[in-house]
């Protein structure tokens, strides 16, 4: 005990907090100031465009605002909850936003799984050949998605479509002729995941493909003498190192995939059955534009999902900051 209290008697002693000095402190408002002078005009754009239409929309979602009170211009009266439970109750949003949330996992599984292939195939192409894989990739990328939607449109054509001719060839049969592949729900959703994978592979890809390039080449080297090949190397080797960007990019494909509007939008102007086929962008969309309450609670909802579906990106990129 004697010891101990000799020790801690002759231990330097630590101040709780440091003692800044005049000009420390002047300094420090001062880079203050700077940082707010340079982030003001930005933080003006980001409260005039998102946060003055988040704040009406999330007080509109607490009224019964609608066409009338906008025509007669009066005020709205407050029915607290009561948007919210109608749009649980009495309409289609529960099956739509199901109906979104399985597209948007075989969306996301389709991409990054086809996306990894490509990026792993990328390494082990030639140098002219992944040129023209990567040119290929950008082709798809830079497509507008109204445009890419009416070209695969085409090929899913019921009188003049490619599919149709090419099933009908195969089988040597006319059972494909006139073949509608919009009529249906599930070939609708089939047309749609083709054309939204189609589109989303090359960003997976070119991401995958770069951090591919990080790992070390010695690590692939002493697991390759320590006999890890194949699946075994990639998930015990490579994968930690990937670890951290298959997160982001999981997160972002959820994010994107779960708000696919022109894709949907384009298909059912071709014969989708627009009440069996609505995602959360076309519904919302649809939704009676005289009912302002109910369609702003759809849309807080919609907020509320999509933050919660991105705080796995959101941490990940703090904790990569804080390292």
């Amino acid at each position: 005990m004697t010891d101990l209290r000799t020790r801690e008697a002759a231990a330097p002693s630590r101040p709780d907090r440091v003692v800044l000095t005049a000009r420390e402190r002047s300094r420090r408002r001062r880079d203050g100031g700077s940082a707010l002078t340079l982030l003001g005009p930005s933080l003006i754009i980001l409260g005039v465009m998102v946060g003055y239409p988040a704040v009406l929309m999330l007080v509109q979602s607490f009224t019964d605002y609608s066409i009338r009170n906008k025509v007669q211009g009066t005020l709205p009266g407050f029915v607290g909850v009561e948007n919210y439970l109608e749009v649980f109750t009495q309409s289609d949003f529960p099956a739509v936003l199901m109906r979104s949330l399985g597209l948007m996992v075989a969306m996301t599984i389709l991409i990054v799984g086809l996306g990894a292939l490509v990026a792993v195939l990328m390494t082990r192409l030639r140098r002219g050949m992944r040129i023209l894989v990567s040119l290929g990739l950008l082709l798809a990328w830079a497509m507008p998605p109204l445009a890419a939607t009416t070209v695969w449109g085409w090929i899913f054509d019921s009188q003049y479509g490619i599919v149709n001719w090419a099933l009908n060839t195969a089988m040597g049969t006319d059972a494909w002729t006139n073949h509608s592949w919009l009529a249906n729900p599930w070939s609708f959703f089939f047309v749609l995941t083709v054309i939204v994978v189609w589109q989303g592979i090359p960003f997976a890809a070119f991401t995958l493909y770069a951090a591919l390039g990080q790992v070390p080449a010695e690590v692939l080297e002493a697991s390759s003498l320590d006999g890890a090949v194949g699946w075994q190397r990639f998930r015990l080797v490579v994968f930690p190192y990937l670890r951290n960007v298959v997160t982001v990019v999981v997160v972002l494909q959820v994010i994107w995939n779960l708000r696919i509007f022109t894709q949907v939008y384009a298909l059912q102007q071709r014969g989708g059955l627009i009440s069996e086929t609505n995602v959360l962008g076309t519904y919302i969309f649809r939704q009676g534009p005289g009912e302002f309450g109910v369609t702003s609670a759809i849309g807080v909802l919609m907020v509320v999902l999509l933050l919660t579906l991105s705080w796995g990106y959101i941490r990940t990129t703090l904790t990569e900051e804080e390292l």
